[in-house]
């Protein structure tokens, strides 16, 4: 039973920070959408944000570190991707082409 859980290691890594990312989203993004008139991108990327934020100090970084910030900052952008293309494939899961299609 052991790795089916989250773990703060887990969590730093593209997979399981946008896939956190993308359950979040996905169970929020409707009250946000209404209450913040947030739009949903942006909302990703700030869920991703504070994922990772909460992963790498968690794992130990030096929270006074400035670095932390920005590099998560800029990670974050590409964790929201990987979460909406989650979200795009789970929408529209990809088919098995058929025999003579290229």
């Amino acid at each position: 039973m052991d790795g089916q859980f989250f773990t703060w290691e887990a969590l730093s890594a593209m997979g399981g920070a946008s896939l956190l990312t993308f359950f979040i989203v996905q169970y929020t993004k409707i009250t946000v959408e209404r209450w913040l008139r947030l739009p949903t991108d942006i909302f990703a990327c700030m869920v991703a944000y504070v994922v990772l934020l909460a992963s790498q100090l968690a794992a130990g970084a030096d929270g006074s570190d400035w670095r932390l910030y920005g590099i998560t900052f800029a990670n974050a952008f590409l964790v929201a991707a990987a979460a909406g293309h989650l979200q795009a494939k789970s929408i529209h899961p990809p088919t098995p082409k058929k025999k003579g299609d290229l």
